[in-house]
């Protein structure tokens, strides 16, 4: 069974910097994506950066310039890096990996918990 963890929130100043991990595991027979998204209290869930299996990526306004995602395929990772960041960024960020558990499943949605990312002085 797919497991999707994240590491890495925490308590920051604004203007400081906070680096997400997620690690999925278990079997993929086939990734397509790996996202962060993120959900503010009140707000609806929104999509924060992408990496696509061909290493493209996709920033929504709010983030590009600041965030940056990576990902490392050997170790079926991701990265958000975060920087400059502000009171607008506090919220739960969860990891997203976008695959099939095998050739024949369907493309499925696997979902890490969230971790609590807090931008305050």
């Amino acid at each position: 069974q797919v497991q999707v963890a994240e590491s890495g929130g925490g308590l920051v100043q604004p203007g400081g910097s906070l680096r997400l991990s997620c690690a999925a595991s278990g079997f993929i027979f086939s990734v397509y994506a790996r996202a962060w998204y993120r959900q503010a209290p009140g707000k609806q869930r929104e999509l924060v950066a992408v990496v696509n299996n061909d290493g493209t990526t996709y920033y929504s306004d709010s983030v590009k310039g600041r965030f940056t995602i990576s990902r490392d395929n050997g170790k079926d990772t991701v990265v958000l890096q975060m920087n400059n960041l502000t009171p607008e960024d506090t919220a739960v960020y969860y990891c997203n990996v976008r695959g099939k558990e095998r050739s024949y499943t369907a493309v499925t949605d696997f979902w890490g918990r969230g971790t609590q990312v807090i931008v305050s002085s």
